[in-house]
C-alpha cells in the first residue's frame, strides 16, 4: 500500500535537516563582489546553475530575496514547501508542463518585487548539462543580468544513477561557490537562432568557470 505524505508536514523535518547539513559545510564564495556591484546599481540578477549542483544554493541568499522555478511533479511539490520554509518564493512549472506560466510568474516577481532569480538551466529532467531556453527568456524579459555559477565540493556523494549525476556535498566538507561575471543577454527577438546562440554562450560560460 502506497502511503501519501503531506508535503507541508514533510517540509518541517526536511528544512531542519537541510539547514543542519549545510551548516556544517564551509562555503567559500568567489566573485561575490561582482554581484554586489550589480545590486548597488539597482539591477537584478538571474543566477544560472546545473541541476546536479543546486544543493547548497538555497542557503546562499546574500541578504536578498529570491524566486526559483520548480517543476509540477510530486517531488516538486515537496521541494516547493521546503524552499518556502527557506524564504524563497516559488513559481511552478517546467519545460513539459506549465513552463511559460512559471516563467511569466517568476518574471513578475523579479520586476515587481525586486527579487533575484535562480534557475537550474538543464532541469528538471535534462539532458544533463544542456542549457534550456527558459533562463534566457527570464533574464531578457525581467531586465536582469545573467550570472553563471558553479559548485565545487571538496568531498561529495555523486548519485551516478540519477539523470544528472546529482552531487551532494558531504558534512564538514568545503564547498567553492564560483560566480561568473554578470552579463546582459541579447535584446533581440528570441527566435530559434538567437536562442540557440544564447544557450550555447551560457553553456560555454558554465563549463569555463571550473
Amino acid at each position: 500500500m502506497k502511503i501519501k505524505v503531506d508535503p507541508v508536514l514533510l517540509s518541517y523535518p526536511l528544512s531542519w535537516l537541510y539547514r543542519l547539513w549545510c551548516g556544517t559545510i564551509r562555503m567559500d564564495i568567489e566573485n561575490r563582489d561582482a554581484l554586489e556591484r550589480v545590486w548597488a546599481q539597482g539591477r537584478t540578477v538571474v543566477m544560472a546553475c546545473w541541476h546536479n549542483e543546486l544543493f547548497p544554493y538555497p542557503t546562499i541568499q546574500m541578504n536578498r530575496q529570491w524566486t526559483a522555478i520548480v517543476s509540477l511533479s510530486s517531488d516538486g511539490t515537496i521541494a516547493t514547501e521546503l524552499l518556502n520554509r527557506l524564504g524563497l518564493v516559488i513559481a511552478r512549472g517546467s519545460s513539459s508542463r506549465g513552463g511559460v506560466r512559471a516563467l511569466m510568474s517568476a518574471c513578475r516577481l523579479i520586476k515587481k518585487d525586486g527579487r533575484q532569480g535562480f534557475v537550474t538551466v538543464d532541469g528538471p529532467r535534462g539532458p544533463r548539462h544542456e542549457v534550456k531556453e527558459g533562463v534566457i527568456f527570464l533574464a531578457q524579459k525581467s531586465g536582469s543580468l545573467l550570472v553563471p555559477t558553479r559548485m565545487v565540493p571538496s568531498r561529495a556523494k555523486i548519485f551516478d544513477r540519477s539523470w544528472d549525476k546529482f552531487v551532494l556535498p558531504l558534512p564538514f566538507s568545503r564547498c567553492r561557490i564560483v560566480f561568473g561575471e554578470p552579463y546582459e543577454v541579447t535584446s533581440e527577438k528570441l527566435d530559434e537562432q538567437t536562442l540557440a546562440e544564447e544557450t550555447r554562450k551560457l553553456g560555454e560560460k558554465l563549463h569555463a568557470l571550473v
